[in-house]
């Protein structure tokens, strides 16, 4: 029972992620964590959210959610109020929105006044408006810190509206720890990490919000820890110069529930550790002959597999699987191979006893799901902050194996994804599939480690109650 004292203590966190599901599940959990230790959570969410949210939320008598009414945007459709099921043209949009919803928040935190707002990359505005009421801000980084100090720290000089070259974003910025096992960024990578430097509808680019918010919070919050990311810890702390926070890895609770009997039922049929699993997430989406070559890739292994595709909700997701894959793969592979498009359970799938490899985005989530449920991991990233992910565990901890991609424009061949895979599942004495194998391992037991992890959560809410304490 909780004495007095502590329920004066009492800290109230409203919490306000961007209106991405990638974002808001990394702000869901963090809520969950912090509310099992007795901390007062509302979370500021668009109203067509809200019902999705209240599923994955621990509703109590001291989680709450906000639900914000977003104003018309020209270009906007009504009813689009999160990134999933739309575009990319309509996801910079939502930002345009987001901004224009400071007077209503100023309103309802006025009325709240919570302790902290933890808030997410594009409400850079947000610092200053909570200032005004005599409300703390907290930068919470759904990234792991790799992301962080490539792109931001040794910029910091960079004028408002910068757009670098290609060259130079593939060259690492001043001060990047030499101890990092990263030399540069490849071509293809660097392109991808220009969207970083573009302004959308007149609103500022994804790089002066990061840096806005990163100098006008009262301390940022990262999700990640000294043991996975020590050395770009210290590299961001001594740029930035604010109080840095950590809330671990986030290492989600088992899953509730049965598997489908479908896939129990198809998994069952083969031998432990000997399938692979092949899935990026519901809003990163394949090219048309990054599908084939998976899937020639996969087959060229000899390996029974699960392959998960999506599409983008405007293309009819059967139509296009037929259209993509390999003329007469279906077929070939209907002994010990499926493809699928829609949702599956994740981690009961990865959870299964004949699950052994996990072929993936390298979506940091994805990687922890991973590793505690014992998979392999190779890592076929697509997109921003997947690329760091994948060099953090493929090349600073050795514990997975990224496929082998061209410099320019990230070509891989069916070649390269069953040679990958082959490192982890096959060649397992041999190097350097031994020492990932062993690494892996490592790690597995540092995430399943259940006082590890709380301590994380204890160690934050202590830190979060130092600086409510801490005059503004």
């Amino acid at each position: 029972m909780s004495s007095k004292g502590e329920n004066e203590q009492q800290i109230h966190v409203a919490m306000f992620p961007f209106f991405a599901f990638g974002h808001i599940s990394p702000f869901v959990q963090l809520s969950n964590k912090l509310s099992s230790k007795g901390v007062k959570i509302s979370f500021f969410t668009a109203a067509g959210n809200a019902e999705r949210i209240k599923k994955m939320l621990h509703l109590t008598s001291t989680t709450q959610i906000i639900s914000l009414t977003l104003p018309h945007v020209d270009g906007l459709p009504p009813g689009i109020e999160s990134t999933a099921d739309t575009t990319p043209a309509h996801a910079e949009l939502l930002k345009v929105a987001l901004d224009l919803l400071q007077p209503q928040i100023k309103t309802i935190l006025s009325q709240l006044h919570p302790n902290f707002v933890l808030f997410d990359f594009a409400q850079d505005w947000l610092p200053s408006l909570a200032s005004e009421l005599g409300i703390k801000t907290i930068f919470y980084s759904v990234f792991a810190a790799i992301s962080t100090a490539v792109v931001m720290p040794g910029r910091l000089h960079y004028p408002p509206k910068t757009t670098p070259t290609v060259n130079e974003v593939k060259i690492l910025p001043d001060g990047f720890p030499k101890e990092s096992c990263i030399q540069s960024l490849t071509t293809h990578e660097a392109e991808d990490y220009l969207y970083v430097f573009k302004s959308f509808n007149g609103c500022p680019s994804v790089f002066d919000r990061l840096r806005t918010g990163f100098m006008g919070c009262s301390a940022i919050l990262i999700k990640t820890c000294k043991e996975m990311e020590g050395i770009y810890l210290d590299y961001i702390q001594a740029h930035l110069k604010k109080p840095i926070l950590l809330v671990g890895p986030v290492v989600p609770p088992p899953p509730s529930g049965e598997l489908d009997v479908k896939w129990e039922k198809w998994l069952s049929k083969y031998p432990s550790k000997s399938v692979i699993f092949c899935s990026f997430g519901s809003e990163t989406f394949l090219k048309d002959d990054q599908i084939r070559e998976l899937a020639l890739g996969l087959e060229l292994t000899g390996q029974p597999f699960l392959l998960v595709l999506n599409f983008p909700a405007n293309l009819d997701s059967t139509t296009e699987l037929k259209r993509t894959l390999p003329e007469g793969f279906t077929e070939r592979v209907k002994d010990k191979g499926i493809v699928h498009t829609g949702w599956v359970q994740q981690q009961h799938i990865l959870a299964h006893d004949s699950v052994g490899c996990f072929l993936c985005h390298a979506g940091f989530s994805s990687i922890v799901e991973g590793i505690v449920n014992d998979c392999q991991l190779v890592f076929l990233p697509l997109k921003g902050d997947q690329y760091m992910n994948s060099k953090l565990v493929s090349l600073d901890l050795k514990a997975g194996v990224a496929v082998n991609r061209s410099d320019e424009d990230g070509y891989f061949g069916k070649e390269d994804i069953c040679n990958a895979v082959k490192k982890v599942m096959v060649e397992v004495d041999e190097e350097p599939g031994k020492t990932i194998i062993a690494n892996q391992k490592k790690w597995k037991e540092f995430l399943k480690n259940d006082e590890i992890q709380s301590k994380f959560i204890t160690d934050l809410v202590e830190d979060m109650k130092a600086i409510s304490g801490e005059k503004m």
